[in-house]
Parts: C-alpha cells; sequence; structure tokens
C-alpha cells in the first residue's frame, strides 16, 4: 500500500468514526438498553434463533419432537407469533426491527394483527427488542399493553470507521449486526446477553430465487417465508425511507451484498467473544457460519 493510500484510508476511517459518534450523539443516544434490561429469567447456555426462511417449516416440527424449546432459550422474529407452534415454543425473546412496525405503511393492517395477536397469546414472560430509532414516535406500549412483554430498544446504527474502535462499540451496546435483516438484530442481542453458542434456523437468505423485473420495469420478487402459504410476487420497496420506495435492480443487489457483509461482521464478533454460531438451515446461502 502506498502513502497516498494509507492516508486516503486514515483520512476516511476518521470521518467515518467522527461521523458515526455524531449520529449516534445526535440520532440516538449511548445508553446499553439490552444490558441494562438483561436477560429473561434464567438464561440456558445456548439460544435458537428462529429467522423467517421457507426451510423453518420442516426444521420447526423437529425442533418441538426432539424438545429442543424445553432445555434451550428461543429468539423469534417479525410475524411469528401468527404461527400455530408460537405458544408451543414461547420464545423467550422476539424482535421487530423493520421500520414497517412502526411506520404506518405497506403491511399496516397486518402489523396491527400481529400487535393484536401478540397481546392475545403470550402468556409467559417475554422481552421484545424494537429500534431505538423510532422518528415517528410509534408507542410499542400503547400497542402492546400485555404486562408479560417487556418492551427493551436497541441501537442499529452502523459503525464505519476505524477497525480497532468496532468491537469496542458492540460491546458497549452502540451499534449491531444492523446489515439489513432482523435475524442479524436477533444474533447481536443474543451475543450481547452473553449467550456463547447460537443455533441459526431458517435463514435460508435465498434473496434471488424468484427475483425478477416486471414489465413496468419493477423489481420484484416472489416471496416465500415459512408463515406463507404460497409464494406470492410483489414489488420489493424499501421502508427505511418515508414514504417507502421501489428498489432498482442496483440498490437491491447493494443491499443483499452489505447484508451478507453484516454476517461476516457477526462470525468475527463472535470469534472475538469467544462464542459460536452454527447455521442449521439446509442450502443456506450464508458462507460465514459454522455449519451444523
Amino acid at each position: 500500500m502506498t502513502a497516498f493510500e494509507k492516508l486516503d484510508r486514515f483520512l476516511r476511517n476518521l470521518y467515518d468514526t467522527a461521523f458515526y459518534f455524531a449520529v449516534m450523539a445526535v440520532k440516538e443516544n449511548f445508553r446499553d438498553y439490552i444490558r441494562r434490561a438483561g436477560p429473561q429469567g434464567d438464561p440456558t447456555d445456548e439460544i435458537v434463533l428462529l429467522a423467517n426462511g421457507p426451510s423453518l417449516r420442516e426444521d420447526l416440527p423437529e425442533l418441538i419432537a426432539r424438545g429442543e424449546h424445553l432445555h434451550k432459550d428461543f429468539l423469534a422474529v417479525n410475524y411469528f407469533a401468527e404461527d400455530e407452534h408460537f405458544t408451543t415454543v414461547r420464545p423467550k425473546y422476539y424482535v421487530l426491527s423493520d421500520p414497517t412496525f412502526f411506520r404506518r405503511c405497506c403491511d399496516w393492517e397486518r402489523v396491527q394483527r400481529l400487535y393484536a395477536t401478540l397481546n392475545e397469546r403470550v402468556a409467559w414472560p417475554m422481552t421484545l427488542y424494537v429500534q431505538y430509532y423510532n422518528p415517528e414516535r410509534f408507542d410499542y406500549r400503547a400497542a402492546l399493553p400485555n404486562p408479560q412483554i417487556r418492551i427493551v430498544p436497541f441501537h442499529s446504527q452502523v459503525y464505519r470507521g476505524f477497525p480497532s474502535l468496532e468491537f469496542f462499540c458492540y460491546r458497549h451496546g452502540w451499534g449491531n449486526g444492523n446489515f439489513g435483516t432482523v435475524i442479524q438484530n436477533g444474533e447481536f442481542i443474543a451475543l450481547h446477553l452473553g449467550y456463547r453458542t447460537l443455533h441459526l434456523y431458517g435463514v435460508d437468505h435465498t434473496f434471488f430465487d424468484g427475483f425478477c423485473v416486471d414489465d413496468r420495469n419493477r423489481a420484484c420478487m416472489r416471496r416465500t417465508y415459512f408463515y406463507d402459504a404460497a409464494p406470492e410476487l410483489k414489488p420489493l420497496l424499501l421502508t427505511s425511507v418515508n414514504p417507502p420506495q421501489p428498489y432498482t435492480v442496483h440498490s437491491y443487489l447493494a443491499e443483499k451484498c452489505e447484508l451478507f457483509r453484516g454476517h461476516e461482521v457477526l462470525a468475527r464478533y463472535a470469534k472475538h467473544l469467544g462464542a459460536r454460531i452454527i447455521n442449521h438451515t439446509r442450502g443456506s446461502l450464508i458462507d460465514a457460519y459454522e455449519r451444523a
């Protein structure tokens, strides 16, 4: 590396680091809500994280048949509460991170049904993690008055800057693996709570199966989640902006590249902590973790 390249890298890292801390100071804060709240009840040594991939249709009944939910803690995400196995698994932790869960747009009626389902079905102590960033000031407690549900915010600002400071920020709960999918937030939360073995299911990450451009030049995906009865072709919308904007092919692929980079970051962070992340999902596109 030439002297110019070294200087360029240093200046870029300096700017990115300063920008990160400025954003945290203005947009969020430096409180470690996850560690303050602590784990739910008496944590086990291992935790099972359930993502949304279609493989979970087969894997979840097998997990239940083996009694995994009886001696391991579980973490679920998004619309898992609508599944028939929800009250059997009784996850200790639940994570919502997509802006659609606090922004009245897109599938807002379905989001409201999810909150109603959580209120009705959660009859055990459960911690719900939601993004601290909430520009619409959505009141999660008003939507979820169920006293069994503890609501804990987490920071989602992605760290960029000097590599030597990255894990320092993660250890303090200031940033996490929010690189594009809710399960990465779940992984970070589990690591931050002190779990040392994370078992991943449903992380198919087959983001390119059924990806196409329709006759109106819209980037579309034939989405398949484990809780969906049948795949449905839908235009892809970027929900991190308000109002949501259509993806272009370039922006979609760029986001997925960042997402897979996020798994590499989380794999390095887990190793730094002396923890293991084990991917049990058959056919998963993730290559960053140990395979079962």
